[in-house]
This record gives structure tokens, C-alpha cells and sequence, in this order.
């Protein structure tokens, strides 16, 4: 009689936080909704009372950069998704100190008390935080814009150009609302004859520049290896549009129509191209 060897197959552990992973990101998602709609009436409110609290806004930051962070770590490990996240503060840490110093590569720029408390005696800490969420959203942004091609040659470098276009656009919402709305920070006067609602021009280049940067850098880190192609990821629609949307109120709010209008397009054509790259299937593109 022969005998049957059975052969001891390794099974894979278990992920103790799989259903962790699976439910906090709508919660987190559905506490981002509801700062954003709390921030948003106090713009359209304009109550005397409730329109000088600070905390409303760091709550919505914080919340959009949990919502951010939360929202990758269903695809991608959680230690790529920190150590990514740790470059980018760092980085825009240390651009954003020594552009309050000497004024390079950003422009001169002097920060308000509503901004928050500063660290080092000179970088408000919401700072490092909008340039995560700028950058991550809108490389998600970007990534659902161009889901039909992903297959394609040069899809990185699309990827990489689009990713800086949206940071770019980002800021051209968020300089009017930070500079004239809320008065985070103000820009000192420049050579240049023009400005952007007080921001100068070379202040956009230097964040171009070092978003191309910091992308590129962190792209690594970012990428899913997984064989099975994962499902589109809307996260990033709903944080991206919701700030542009609170940019485009406070913009209207302080009649700073060249604003509204800029915002307004940019956030209707860059979120229907991202809705529609979701829906659509990489044979339906060719």
C-alpha cells in the first residue's frame, strides 16, 4: 500500500487590519464632508461671531490630509504611503523655511497670525500640509485622468507633467483665498510690473519646479505592484474639488471675478476628465 505524503503548504497570514483599512477611509471621508460644508457656510454666513475661529480651517486641513493618506493605504502598503508622505513635508519644510529667510525660490512672503502657530519661529504648520495634500491629490487627480492610457509608452511622463499641471492650477485658487479671503500670508511687492491677487509669478515657477521634483522623487514609492489592475480611486476627485470649490466661494464672496472664473473652469474640466477616465476602459480609449 503506498503511503501519501502530505505536504505542508505555507498558508499566507491573515491581515489582521484588512477590515480596519476597508472602513476608516469613508469615515475619515465622511469627517473631511463635513468640516469642508462647516468651513463653506461660514464663508456664505459671514457670521461676526463664528468668522474669526481659526479652528474650522485646521480641522479641514488635517482632515483632508487623513482622507488623503487613508485613502492611498487601501492600495498601496502603508510604509510607502508614510515614508512618501514624510519626503514631502520635509521638503516643502525646508523650501517654505528658506524661502521665509532670503525670499528664493518662492518670492518674499510674510505669513499672518490667522495661518496658525509657526514652528522654528518661522513655518506655520499647516504649510507642509497643503503641499502634501496639493501634491498627492493631484497625482491621484491625474492618475484617474489618464486610467484608459496606463498602458501606454510614455504614461509616466504624462503622468509626472499632469501631476505639476494640477498642483499649478491648485495654487492659482489658493493664493486669492490665502492672500485677499483670509489673509494667511501676504506677498511683498517684486520687479515684476504684474501679480496674481498679490502672489508673484516666479512664486508659481518655484512651486512647479519643486512639485516636478518632489513627484519624480516619490513616484517610487507610489507605485501599485500588484498584478490585478485596482479599481479607480475617487478620493482624490472629492478632496481636490471640494478645497476648489471652497477657493471658487471665497473668491465670488470677495468679487475677485478673474479668480472664479480661472478656478470655476479648471475644476469642472479637470473633474470631469477624471470622472470620465474612471469610467472608461483602457480598450474603449484605443
Amino acid at each position: 500500500m503506498n503511503r501519501v505524503e502530505l505536504r505542508h503548504i505555507p498558508l499566507k497570514a491573515p491581515d489582521r487590519f484588512f477590515g480596519l483599512r476597508k472602513a476608516l477611509p469613508p469615515v475619515v471621508l465622511m469627517g473631511f464632508l463635513l468640516a469642508f460644508l462647516l468651513v463653506l457656510a461660514r464663508l456664505c454666513l459671514s457670521v461676526s461671531a463664528f468668522s474669526q475661529a481659526r479652528w474650522p480651517e485646521g480641522l479641514l486641513l488635517v482632515l483632508a490630509t487623513a482622507t488623503t493618506l487613508v485613502s492611498l493605504m487601501r492600495q498601496l502598503p502603508g510604509q510607502n504611503v508614510l515614508l512618501a508622505s514624510l519626503v514631502v513635508v520635509l521638503t516643502a519644510g525646508a523650501v517654505e523655511s528658506l524661502n521665509s529667510i532670503v525670499g528664493i525660490p518662492l518670492g518674499p512672503c510674510v505669513c499672518g497670525e490667522r495661518i496658525g502657530r509657526q514652528l522654528f519661529c518661522m513655518l506655520p504648520w499647516p504649510v507642509p500640509l497643503i503641499w502634501l495634500v496639493t501634491l498627492l491629490n493631484s497625482r491621484g487627480l491625474a492618475r484617474l485622468v489618464l486610467r484608459p492610457w496606463r498602458h501606454g509608452r510614455n504614461y509616466g511622463w504624462w503622468l509626472l507633467a499632469l501631476t505639476v499641471l494640477l498642483t499649478v492650477l491648485f495654487d492659482f485658487g489658493l493664493q486669492p483665498f490665502a492672500t485677499k479671503v483670509e489673509q494667511y500670508w501676504s506677498w511683498k511687492p517684486t520687479r515684476l510690473p504684474t501679480d496674481w491677487y498679490g502672489a508673484p509669478w516666479v512664486s508659481f515657477l518655484g512651486r512647479g519646479v519643486a512639485m516636478l521634483v518632489l513627484a519624480a522623487f516619490v513616484t517610487p514609492l507610489l507605485l501599485n505592484k500588484k498584478p490585478v489592475r485596482p479599481p479607480p480611486d475617487y478620493y482624490p476627485v472629492v478632496v481636490w474639488s471640494s478645497l476648489n470649490l471652497l477657493f471658487f466661494t471665497g473668491a465670488v464672496a470677495g468679487h475677485l471675478w478673474a479668480a472664479a472664473v480661472l478656478i470655476g473652469l479648471g475644476t469642472l474640466l479637470a473633474t470631469g476628465l477624471a470622472i470620465r477616465g474612471g469610467t472608461c476602459s483602457t480598450t474603449d480609449a484605443r
